[in-house]
């Protein structure tokens, strides 16, 4: 391990990254994603992926080690000051504020991990279900309204993402 390359990431044009965001390594950010303020991603070891519409509010970490990738569905939220690391979060999922999704957890389509919780290594949440908790557990189905409410939200960071980008002087989105 004397040797490690950091990879350069990958991001899509209609990506919004914040100016105060730093990404470092083999990341993959798609379409219309919004990376916001004071979030650190770290893929040295591994890759990150960031599914497209997804949003990653302030002040977030994502990390990865060596055979645990991070995976990051599209229309995913992952609220202020949450931890990622090593997880695989499906598509239209929310990890909850000051969350915790450690490695090898999993979360299903459209489940969530309520604020404050911890997914512990290897763990997961079925679809369609909340979990809270330390340790995390499977609480309860969502209701419609509550899919409805992570679905819109969604579509709120993509529209914040294209107006903050037009803030951004030269509209620069790397960061290596």
């Amino acid at each position: 391990m004397s040797d490690i390359q950091i990879g350069i990431p990958d991001i899509d044009p209609s990506a919004y990254v914040a100016p105060t965001a730093v990404l470092y390594g083999d990341i993959t950010v798609a379409r219309f994603a919004v990376i916001m303020f004071g979030t650190v991603i770290r893929a040295e070891l591994d890759t990150v992926t960031i599914g497209a519409e997804s949003n990653i509010q302030d002040n977030c970490v994502f990390h990865v080690d060596e055979g645990i990738p991070v995976s990051l569905g599209s229309r995913v939220t992952v609220g202020h000051a949450a931890v990622v690391h090593g997880a695989t979060i499906a598509d239209h999922c929310l990890v909850g504020i000051g969350s915790r999704a450690l490695n090898g957890s999993t979360m299903g389509e459209g489940s969530w991990l309520a604020a404050g919780s911890i997914l512990t290594e290897g763990r997961s949440i079925p679809p369609w279900t909340l979990a809270m908790g330390i340790p995390a557990k499977p609480v309860r189905d969502l209701t419609p309204g509550e899919i409805a409410a992570q679905s819109a939200g969604v579509d709120q960071y993509v529209a914040f993402g294209k107006a903050y980008a037009k803030l951004t002087p030269g509209g620069d989105q790397t960061r290596a």
